[in-house]
C-alpha cells in the first residue's frame, strides 16, 4: 500500500452539504461543498481508493438523516464507502448496507447497548468498525457530547475477540483543528490490538501522514483526512 492509498478522504454531511466541524462542535460547521455527490466523484477521480462518510445530523440526533445523499454517492462512484453517524440500532445499520455501503462505523451503540451491537456484528461479520472517539483520554459518545469512563484501549479491548473489522480512533480535541494527529495514542492502540486501526483527527500536513505511514507495520491501516484536504494542506491529486 502506497501513501496515497493510506489516505481516506472524509465527507461530513450536515444539512445536505459537505462540511467540517471544529473539534466536533455542532455549530462550528464550515461548508466546503453544496453538492457532496460531486465531492465524492472528485475524490474518486483524484485517486482515492476508499471514502469515509459521516452523517453529522445523524450523530447528533441519534439516527441517520442523510440516507438519500449517501445512496446517491454510493451509486455515483465505484470505490467503497465507509459510513458512520447515528447508527444506534440494527435496522439503521441494515438500511445502510442495503444502500450499498461497504463498512459501518459504530461507537455509541457499542457502549450503550452491547447486545444490539453484537447482533449487528454477527449479522455483518468483518463489516463493522468500532468507532473510538476520545476526548481528554476518555471515550465520548452521542455525537461526542457525553464522556464515558473508558480509555480508548479499554473500550477497544472489549470487542477485540469478536468479528469486527477493526477500529477508527479519533482524537476529538484535534479534529478539524489542523493541530497534528495523535500518533502516540494511535500507535499504542495498534500495538495492543489484533485488528487494524484507522487514525483520524488533527491531520495538518503530509508530514503527519508520513509519520503514521511509517507505523503501518504495527497495524495502522490508514488515516481519515478531512480539513487538511479541503484546505489544500495536502496535494492529494499529485501524491
Amino acid at each position: 500500500m502506497g501513501i496515497k492509498d493510506f489516505i481516506i478522504p472524509a465527507i461530513d454531511l450536515q444539512d445536505g452539504k459537505a462540511v467540517r466541524l471544529y473539534k466536533g462542535e455542532k455549530n462550528s460547521a464550515k461548508v466546503y461543498s453544496e453538492d457532496p455527490v460531486l465531492t465524492a466523484k472528485s475524490w474518486e477521480k483524484k485517486g482515492a481508493k476508499y471514502l469515509h462518510i459521516v452523517d453529522l445530523d445523524g450523530a447528533f440526533e441519534g439516527k441517520p438523516k442523510n440516507y438519500k445523499i449517501v445512496e446517491k454517492i454510493v451509486n455515483s462512484i465505484s470505490i467503497p464507502v465507509e459510513f458512520g453517524g447515528g447508527l444506534r440500532n440494527f435496522e439503521a445499520v441494515e438500511t445502510m448496507f442495503k444502500l450499498g455501503v461497504d463498512r459501518v462505523v459504530i461507537g455509541s451503540l457499542a457502549y450503550q447497548n452491547e447486545r444490539e451491537f453484537m447482533k449487528i456484528v454477527e449479522k455483518f461479520p468483518n463489516k463493522v468498525v468500532l468507532g473510538i472517539d476520545a476526548k481528554d483520554g476518555k471515550v465520548a459518545i452521542k455525537g461526542w457530547v457525553e464522556k464515558t469512563e473508558y480509555t480508548p484501549l479499554e473500550f477497544a479491548k472489549k470487542y477485540q475477540k469478536y468479528n469486527i473489522w477493526g477500529y477508527l480512533y479519533t482524537d476529538i480535541n484535534r479534529d478539524g483543528a489542523l493541530t497534528g494527529v495523535n500518533i502516540e495514542t494511535t500507535k499504542k492502540l495498534a500495538e495492543n490490538l489484533e485488528k487494524p486501526v484507522i487514525a483520524s483527527g488533527g491531520v495538518s500536513s503530509l508530514e503527519d501522514i508520513k509519520a503514521l505511514y511509517q507505523l503501518k507495520d504495527y497495524g495502522i491501516y490508514g488515516v481519515v483526512v478531512g480539513k487538511a484536504l479541503y484546505e489544500k494542506k495536502i496535494d492529494f491529486e499529485n501524491l
